[in-house]
């Protein structure tokens, strides 16, 4: 009974500010490679929001309903941000079914897309919750947040080094340049990586979120489902503004701001609450 009065007070004091504040967070850090969950942990802290803080780290809790509906509220957003892209890949798995065939682009990415969902959305699934559990204090987000860091900026270096021996390789000129060092680098650049990412990102986000639906109207959705459709509706637009800005970034930047943010926001978090 106790336990229940404690849930009950927290979720009255989850206020609609902290929700669409929350919101614009998810909706941006969800997509740009910086950790959401760090930041979901660590901005709360950071700003004395301890009726959040406290509960991110409970087995079961009304801060994960919320999530949930910050989860919608962003894949939504994808979706409409590439319907047409949708709408495009839709046609080729129903071609791809009635003919038994992969011979066209939009075929092979819509079954990419399904084959890639099928691992990322069962470790999501199953250590999701875990992972949010375990680094829901502020330390241990710190500490993610800067080895989120210290991967983006390895990450970099080695696809330059692949750039550069492609270069030497093969010395390319003009338009074809960038075609044959990508090759070179697994066959993607940044913007084709970006966009796949997205792509991917979208099923397995509303999964997320729908699979976790009944949390949201049971018991832990009480007193909060207002505060979940104004953090969703935040989500919602700061994702679609996210994606539009990091879909022209990558056509001719690189993930070393990204990096190095990550780097000194977590060195400083960590310095903060060691």
């Amino acid at each position: 009974m106790t336990g229940q009065l404690v849930v009950a007070a927290a979720q009255s004091h989850l206020t609609y500010f902290q929700a669409i504040v929350m919101g614009v967070l998810q909706g941006i850090t969800e997509l740009f490679p910086i950790s959401s969950l760090g930041h979901s942990v660590l901005f709360p802290a950071l700003f004395g929001w301890h009726n959040l803080v406290g509960v991110q780290s409970g087995g079961e809790s009304f801060f994960l309903a919320f999530v949930v509906g910050l989860h919608v509220g962003t894949a939504v957003a994808l979706i409409i941000y590439y319907r047409r892209t949708w709408w495009n890949l839709a046609g080729g798995l129903t071609t791809s079914v009635r003919d038994r065939s992969i011979a066209e682009p939009r075929q092979r990415l819509i079954w990419l897309i399904i084959l890639a969902t099928i691992p990322v959305g069962i470790v999501g699934l199953a250590f999701e919750h875990k992972l949010r559990t375990q680094f829901a204090k502020p330390l241990s987000a710190a500490i993610f947040l800067t080895i989120n860091g210290v991967i983006l900026l390895g990450a970099e270096v080695l696809r330059r080094r692949s750039l550069a021996n492609a270069g030497r390789l093969s010395a390319p000129r003009g338009r074809h340049a960038k075609g044959a060092a990508t090759t070179a680098a697994a066959g993607l650049d940044h913007e084709d990586a970006a966009e796949f990412s997205f792509l991917l990102a979208t099923p397995v986000i509303l999964a997320a979120g729908v699979l976790k639906i009944p949390d949201l109207f049971g018991t832990l959705g009480d007193g909060i489902r207002g505060q979940c459709f104004a953090g969703a509706a935040a989500a919602a637009v700061a994702a679609y503004l996210s994606v539009s800005f990091l879909v022209r970034w990558f056509k001719t930047r690189t993930l070393w701001p990204f990096g190095i943010y990550c780097l000194v926001v977590g060195g400083l978090c960590i310095i903060r609450f060691a």
